[in-house]
């Protein structure tokens, strides 16, 4: 699976994650001149080389002709409309400028229409946050991921005076997201570019397993003792790894019927898995072994179920690592009518298979068995 994986330790801006989207694309130079080339008032992009405690990268300046103060959604929203680019990337910026303006109606309690975005409405904002969506739709990841965020530390100078870091929007905006701070003083995470992450970004979490075929580095304006980067790596995802929990209890006295209930109860509440195994008890008697996976924040409440659907009076708790493939669900037309195809990838396989349900319907209404629909799928399937 195609996966852009998005380094944050140096938090996120606009600019620097267009530049390090731009060392990934195959002709930089004509990218930027399209980019130049779609409307944005007053506005001129360029990149230049960079180099920051010894390494190289990318970073984007752009020149305002004309300044424009306070911007407000109906003018922000013509401006878009306007511009030359793709339905999918207007729909994008849309979207992004909708997560600012709601962060900041918040935080200055004032309603959405009524938001003036001040830093955020200039022409570089708009400029970054369109750059980035073209950026992302000719790149294509079919993956996005993220590290959590640095935000940085201290106080930083906005249009209302002096504000703690991460300004409220930011914060406001990464609500729910892995951030950080560290010694690092100033602001590493913009309105702009916690959007841009918010909205593109699938997970935040640490780097999976991931064969790289290309690094991106977009350098921010200032300079710190760290070198002040995003960095960007495209490549296939070998899978995923997790920390999950399995609880595990012994039943000797419960029925089949009972047993299944709280098997699908559980499933229904968050589990990854739940299944039986059949042992031998004390005094001869045949039971068998309760076991849940789950994450481990919802473990609390799938031991309160177990102990609430269950016999038992105790469970065991093991921490476990779980390795998976990346699954994904494609609807492919065939002669007996659209068949779900369920696909999954990493550590070098890649397994695909029908979905049961749609075979079965198949069976059922030409009256067929499950293999013969089978049988004419795959050799459906090797024709093509």
């Amino acid at each position: 699976m195609k996966t852009l994986y998005l380094e944050c330790n140096m938090g996120a801006a606009g600019d620097m994650l267009m530049a390090a989207l731009l060392e990934l694309h195959n002709s930089p130079k004509d990218f930027l001149n399209r980019l130049n080339g779609i409307g944005i008032p007053n506005v001129a992009i360029t990149s230049e080389f960079a180099k920051k405690c010894g390494i190289t990268g990318t970073q984007i300046n752009v020149k305002i002709k004309i300044h424009h103060h306070h911007s407000d959604c109906r003018n922000i929203e013509h401006i878009i409309e306007h511009l030359k680019i793709s339905a999918p990337v207007k729909k994008n910026a849309l979207e992004v400028y909708k997560i600012i303006a709601e962060a900041e109606s918040k935080v200055h309690g004032v309603p959405v229409n009524q938001i003036h975005f001040h830093e955020v409405g200039e022409m570089d904002a708009i400029a970054d946050i369109i750059g980035v969506c073209m950026l992302m739709e000719e790149l294509a990841p079919e993956l996005i991921l993220a590290s959590p965020i640095n935000v940085g530390s201290g106080q930083v100078r906005c249009a209302h005076g002096i504000l703690p870091v991460p300004a409220p929007a930011t914060a406001q905006i990464l609500q729910n997201i892995p951030m950080y701070g560290d010694e690092t003083k100033g602001e590493l995470c913009t309105p702009t570019g916690a959007a841009l992450l918010k909205y593109f970004v699938k997970e935040f979490c640490n780097m999976p397993v991931l064969t790289v075929a290309q690094l991106g580095y977009g350098f921010g304006k200032r300079d710190f003792e760290k070198a002040n980067c995003l960095r960007a790596y495209m490549g296939s995802i070998a899978g995923k790894s997790e920390e999950v929990v399995e609880l595990a209890c012994n039943l000797d006295d419960m029925t089949p019927e009972a047993v299944a209930f709280a098997q699908q109860l559980l499933f229904r509440e968050g589990a990854l898995d739940v299944y039986t195994a059949s042992i031998g008890m004390k005094k001869g008697r045949p039971g068998l072994i309760f076991t849940c996976m789950c994450n481990a924040e919802i473990k609390d409440k799938m031991l309160s179920l177990i102990f609430k659907h269950t016999t038992t009076l105790g469970i065991r708790e093991y921490s476990i690592h779980r390795y998976t493939l990346q699954k994904e669900q494609k609807e492919v037309q065939t002669k007996f009518g659209p068949i779900k195809i369920k696909t999954s990838q990493g550590f070098g396989v890649t397994k695909s298979k029908p979905e049961y349900e749609d075979i079965v319907k198949i069976a059922m209404e030409k009256n067929m068995s499950i293999q013969e629909v089978l049988d004419e799928f795959n050799h459906a399937d090797e024709r093509t």
